[in-house]
This record gives structure tokens, sequence and C-alpha cells, in this order.
């Protein structure tokens, strides 16, 4: 058995003056670019304000989106850049910026490859909603994403000896004659300077912002958030500060599946839904179809005024999802050893969710479902004990908006013109989703526009226009 690989943040004493490119943020977008430009013979630095690394990224459960990949075609499945982008366009209502979804889409097989070539291997495949075909890359465990790439990535970052830093929070951009030359900021109360002539904002967004929520979508802040605490915002107002444009910043995502009954919330990965989990209501009856975007799903469960709703899923499905063995770990699965035991523990009358579950297992069965046309996520029938439910409501999720960028992630004034030396990738840049975000696509994010911050910093600085 291999030993639990534990990554130690660089020593604060070894922070120095100077750096080719500083990185603020350490999740997947902030790892993925400093080994980018660390591979191009850069000199980067991570900086993250945090304790802990990671960002949200490590809340990621359901996996990569990527088409056209050798492991989809290993899967038997066929797949076109056109129809990812299709795809992602219907979801995000066609507010996406086009540029940007088209970089998207045509560079995410490459970086499933760039993964690989890591020695991070995405073999396996499953389904979110507002997707036709699996194109959700995860490992072959099975495991959450998010844990497994950051938990991966920062091998890499450990193996190339790459700085680091926690608790260093930025608090200013710096510049000199329009170009970006450093940043200011905060270590142990004490403020430092750091020069550099590229900065890469990889700060995540603000779905844990209360005061830009207020300020955005006053009707989203008394809703609970499946953020980490850092998730406030900072690294938009970080460019907003220096003259940076903001796009879509009232397009907020709600997650529709987050189990909040408790003290902290967690999120059901889409992944649970893509392996054949349904959604019913308080009678135990189906009302959605649960693969349709994720936007619909929770105004269908809104629409209820149940507080929430139930997934109801069985042991093929947990065998599919790693997730739901740390979800029952922390008691958020009740367990019927029947369908009638399953239906007692959440007050269903038995006799209706046996029916729902007996229409559901006659309507994969035919690959047809004639109640809400879904078409997804039905490759097995709920028929194997025990059977398990979790109760779901919706939360504050994913920001779409935050900080315009251009294709080759380089900042954009309010002006539309490009500030020099400042590139932005990940959640804290708007544009992408349009109104509503694709699950696994934020992970595909990461690594694609992480890589492409790394090596627009590269080309750059061989310019030496700085």
């Amino acid at each position: 058995m291999t030993e639990k690989f534990i990554f130690q943040a660089t020593a604060k004493e070894q922070l120095q003056d100077q750096y080719d490119v500083i990185i603020i943020g350490s999740g997947g977008t902030g790892l993925t670019s400093a080994l980018q430009a660390h591979e191009l013979g850069l000199k980067p630095v991570i900086l993250e304000k945090m304790p802990k690394i990671g960002g949200n990224t490590t809340k990621a459960s359901s996996g990569m989106n990527a088409a056209e990949t050798m492991v989809q075609l290993n899967h038997q499945i066929v797949d076109s850049y056109q129809d990812f982008y299709d795809d992602v366009y219907q979801g995000g209502g066609q507010q996406n910026n086009p540029a940007l979804l088209h970089y998207f889409t045509e560079h995410s097989a490459l970086a499933i490859d760039w993964l690989a070539a890591h020695d991070i291997h995405l073999d396996d495949l499953t389904i979110t909603g507002g997707m036709k075909v699996m194109r959700t890359h995860r490992p072959a465990s099975m495991a959450p994403i998010g844990g497994f790439l950051v938990t991966e990535l920062l091998k890499q970052i450990d193996q190339a000896h790459l700085p680091l830093f926690t608790d260093v929070k930025v608090t200013q951009i710096l510049q000199e004659d329009g170009h970006v030359k450093g940043v200011q900021a905060q270590i142990d109360g004490q403020s430092k300077t750091i020069l550099a002539p590229a900065v890469i904002l990889a700060t995540g967004g603000f779905g844990a912002g209360q005061k830009l929520i207020k300020k955005y979508r006053p009707d989203l802040a008394d809703l609970k958030t499946t953020n980490q605490p850092g998730a406030v915002g900072d690294g938009i107002e970080l460019a907003a500060a220096i003259g940076a444009q903001l796009v879509d910043m009232d397009q907020i995502q709600v997650h529709p599946t987050v189990q909040q009954d408790g003290e902290h919330p967690y999120l059901i990965g889409e992944a649970v839904r893509g392996e054949g989990a349904i959604l019913v209501n308080k009678n135990g009856e189906r009302f959605v179809n649960e693969l349709d975007t994720r936007k619909n799903v929770t105004a269908a469960i809104n629409n209820l005024k149940e507080n929430g709703a139930t997934l109801i899923f069985d042991q093929s499905v947990r065998e599919r999802v790693k997730a739901i063995e740390f979800y029952d770990h922390i008691g958020l699965v009740k367990t019927g050893q029947s369908l009638v035991d399953l239906a007692q523990q959440n007050n269903f009358a038995a006799d209706i969710l046996g029916q729902t579950i007996q229409t559901w297992n006659q309507a994969v069965q035919k690959h047809q479902d004639n109640e809400y046309q879904r078409s997804t996520g039905m490759e097995r029938q709920l028929t194997q004990a025990p059977y398990y439910s979790i109760h779901i409501a919706p939360a504050v999720h994913y920001t779409m908006g935050g900080i315009a960028i251009n294709a080759n992630t380089q900042v954009m004034s309010q002006k539309g013109e490009v500030i020099p030396g400042l590139y932005a990738a990940g959640e804290v840049a708007g544009g992408l989703h349009g109104n509503n975000r694709i699950g696994g696509n934020s992970i595909a994010e990461t690594i694609i526009f992480g890589r492409q911050a790394g090596q627009q910093v590269f080309k750059y600085l061989q310019k030496g226009d700085k």
C-alpha cells in the first residue's frame, strides 16, 4: 500500500523579491498554470491566502468534460468538438462568449492528454446534466475528481520544486506605465512587495462572498453555499481596482443537489444522477428530468415548495460513484434493505415509491422516459438492494461572471484593451459559461485555461514587451 502524499507549503522565509510570474490561487487553475510556465522555462511562484491548498477544486466530485478523446474512443463513444460546443452553448442560454467557448471545446482533448503526460489519468467516463454523450472524464478508481486532481498536481509541483506559499494575501496589483510589475502582499501582518512582469489571477469565484452576492444577486443572499470560505471574489476586486472589465456578474449558479440539513452544506455530485439516481418529491414521485441543466432542475425543485427533494438510488449506482462512500461516512445517506424500508425512513407511501421505481426501471429497459424525456444516465435499473436516499436542496454553487478575458486569458480593461501582463483563468474569469455552467466544465476550465495562461505569459515575456 502506498503512503498518502502530503504536500508541504514552502517556508515563508524562502519567499523571494522577484519572479517571472506571480500566480494568485492554488486551485486547479493556479497549479496547472504554474506547471505549464515552469515547463516553458519560467520561474513562477504560487501565492495562496488560505492556510489550506486547493481552493474550490478540492470540492469538485463529478469529472472533467472533454470531446474527441482517446478515452472516449476506448469506451466506443464518438464525439465531436462541435457537439460539445453546441451542448455548452445551449446549456448556457446561448449567452456564452463564443471565442472562449471555441478555445475551451477545441483544447479539451489536449488537456486530457497533458494530464496523462503527467501521469494523471482520467480513464473512466460518466455524464452530467445538459450533455448528450458521456464526456465527463474521471479517474478509473471513480474517486471524486477534485481531491484526486489537486493531489496529483501537487505531486508534480513538489517534483519540480516550485514555490507555493500559504497564508499570503495579495492586496494590490502593481503597475508601471500601464504594465503589471508585481503585487503587494500581506504576510504575518507585514506588507511585502513582490516583483514580476506578469500576474495570473487564479483566485476562483465569489460563491461565498456575501458582499458581492448581495450587490449583484440580492435574491440569493439567504441561500447556503457549497463554496470554501475563501471564495469571496477578492481576485475580481484586485483586477477591478486597476481598471479591469467585469462581465456577467449577476449570473450565479444555484446547484440543485446539496445536502444542507446539518451545519455544513455538502454538494452531492452530478455523477450520482449521471449514473442513474432519480429525484422524487415528498410523496415519492418523480417530477423532473434529473439530467436537465442545473438551472432547470433547481427551478423544478423550488417549484415543489417542499424545502428540497430526495435522491433515490441503489447499490449499483453507489458502486459507480465513490463519493457516496464519503457522503455515507459523514451521515448524509439513509439506507434501506428494501424499497419499503427506505420509504418508511423518508415518510413516503411505500406503494407510491415502489410504483415510481417500477416505472423508472421500465423506462430504463426501453431506454425511453415518457414522463420527463430523460435520455441519458439510463444505463442501469434501480433493482440492486440496498437502496439509498439523500435529502437535497438548492444552494449557491458557482459564479459564471467575473473578469473579462480574451481567449489568450489576457485581462481586458473597461475600454476593451488588454492590460499588459495581467492574466486570469478559471472561475475568476467570466463569459465562458453563459447563464448556466454545465457539470464537469469547471474542472475542464481550470486545466484548459490554466495551461493557456502559462503559455501566454511565456509568449509575453519572450517578446520582452514589459
